[in-house]
This record gives structure tokens, C-alpha cells and sequence, in this order.
């Protein structure tokens, strides 16, 4: 094996090593004792396994709200920002129309641009059209922040896709509206599950937005707000945060190993194409 490769290796192991071990430190305090967890020594595999910490923080009071609010929010902003962004994505791969370089220059800067800097402008617009406290403002918020990353996905993958395949279509007596639903949309599935997941991790893992707009009405909290609710003014229950960020993560976790193969595959079909 040559000196370069065996370097290359060695810092990709090493990228893996640092990107991996904080999740298995969480993991791991979320099954230790509270004892072990402020040990001055610490350990690397739990002596004493426990699921104290995970019957703390399912019994905490609104977590299945929390939780369904959270599902309700993000499922909402991705089926909306999917069904918005295939129409554009079409538009902007398969037609030619006056503006069309500005408008996919437009979704270029938006998708660069920190959404975080727009907090304090939704946050009056919310306060004026007294939106405040309503999860549907959320759903809204989340469906604009994943709406470029969806077009620029999808209008990738579209360009993929042969558009002799849609005319011939047509020739057998399809409409357009008919042959983009029966052969292009069958083979947009790797990209609308990649783009779904990633729009997906980008609404469940937000909470500057939702720490912000949910102020009065506490019953319409989200994931990552109620996870903070275990640090107050005795300190941080860690073993129990820990626990409740593990329940945080399976979600995102099981839905990533259920579709890794077409997700890899739309990755690659949305960056090369078009």
C-alpha cells in the first residue's frame, strides 16, 4: 500500500474517530449510573448498565406532546417543501423562461444564506399577524428553510433524467402532466429520498426559531426545546438529558439505515447532473 493512501486512510480514520465519539459519549452516559457519571474516572463502557435515565426523561410530563408536535412540524415542512420545489425543480430543468438563471441564482443565495439571521424578522412578522405560539408558523418557517436545498436537489436530478423518455411518452398518447407522473416521478424516488431526509433532519434538529416563537403556549414546545427543560437552577440532570438526546436521535437514525442506498444514490445523481 503506498505512503499516500496508508496517510489518507489514517485521516479518514481519524475524521470518523472525532465525528463518531461524541454520539457514543452520549450513548454511553445515557446508560450509566448517575454515580458513574460524575466519577472523577471516566469509563468507556458501562460497568452497570441502566435505564433509569431513559424512564426519567419518557416520564417527564409533555413528551409525547413534544414529540408529536415535533413529528407533526417537520412532516409538514417536508412534504410541503417537496411538492413546491418538484413543480420548480421541473421548471427550471426542463423549461426555458425569461428570468430563469436569476431564479436559480436567487435559490442559490437563499440556500448559502444563515436562516438563523432572520430570526428577529419572523419574529415580527409572527407578533403582527399573531402567529405567535402556533405551530403552523413553524411549519411554515421550517418549509422556506429546506425549500432551496430541495430545488437545487431535485432540479439535479431531474436534468438526470432523459427527456426523450418523456417524448416518447407522449408519442404513445400521454399527456405531459401524464408522462412526467408515470416515468419521471417512479424514477425521482432516490432523490425525493434524500432530499425528504436531509429536509427532515434540517426541521427536527431546529431550535432557535422554536425557542423564540413558542413562548406563552408551552404545550406546543418541539424536541429540542424540551430537551434544555432538564438544566435549572440545581444544576444539569446529564444522565437523563443524555437519555432524552439518545430518544432525540432514533427517529432520524432508523429512517437514515432504512433508506442509505437510495439516499447515497440521489446524492450523487442530484451533485453531477445538471
Amino acid at each position: 500500500m503506498r505512503p499516500r493512501r496508508v496517510l489518507l486512510n489514517l485521516a479518514a480514520l481519524g475524521v470518523l474517530v472525532v465525528s463518531v465519539f461524541p454520539v457514543y459519549w452520549m450513548v454511553l452516559t445515557a446508560f450509566k449510573p448517575t454515580t458513574d457519571i460524575l466519577s472523577e474516572t471516566p469509563g468507556f463502557w458501562p460497568a452497570h448498565p441502566t435505564l433509569e435515565h431513559f424512564t426519567t426523561a419518557v416520564g417527564t410530563p409533555g413528551f409525547w406532546t413534544f414529540w408529536g408536535n415535533s413529528l407533526s412540524i417537520t412532516v409538514g415542512a417536508v412534504l410541503l417543501a417537496l411538492v413546491v420545489a418538484l413543480l420548480a425543480a421541473f421548471a427550471v430543468a426542463r423549461m426555458r423562461w425569461r428570468g430563469r438563471r436569476a431564479f436559480i441564482l436567487m435559490v442559490f443565495i437563499a440556500q448559502m444564506a444563515p436562516w438563523e439571521a432572520l430570526l428577529v424578522s419572523m419574529y415580527i412578522v409572527a407578533r403582527d399577524t399573531n402567529m405567535l405560539d402556533k405551530l403552523s408558523m413553524l411549519t411554515l418557517i421550517y418549509f422556506m428553510a429546506t425549500l432551496p436545498f430541495t430545488i437545487v436537489t431535485l432540479r439535479g436530478f431531474i436534468a438526470a433524467i432523459p427527456p426523450e423518455l418523456e417524448e416518447a411518452a407522449q408519442m404513445d398518447g400521454c399527456s405531459r402532466a401524464a408522462a412526467f407522473r408515470r416515468v419521471v416521478l417512479p424514477l425521482l424516488a432516490p432523490g425525493l429520498m434524500s432530499t425528504s431526509l436531509f429536509g427532515f433532519i434540517t426541521a427536527w434538529n431546529e431550535f432557535a426559531f422554536a425557542n423564540a416563537l413558542i413562548i406563552k403556549n408551552q404545550d406546543d414546545r418541539t424536541l429540542p426545546v424540551w430537551l434544555s427543560s432538564f438544566s435549572n437552577v440545581f444544576g444539569t440532570d446529564w444522565g437523563a438529558t443524555m437519555a432524552a438526546a439518545t430518544l432525540f436521535m432514533l427517529p432520524v437514525l432508523a429512517i437514515f439505515l432504512v433508506l442509505q442506498r437510495r439516499v447515497t444514490s440521489g446524492l450523487i445523481a442530484g451533485a453531477v447532473k445538471g
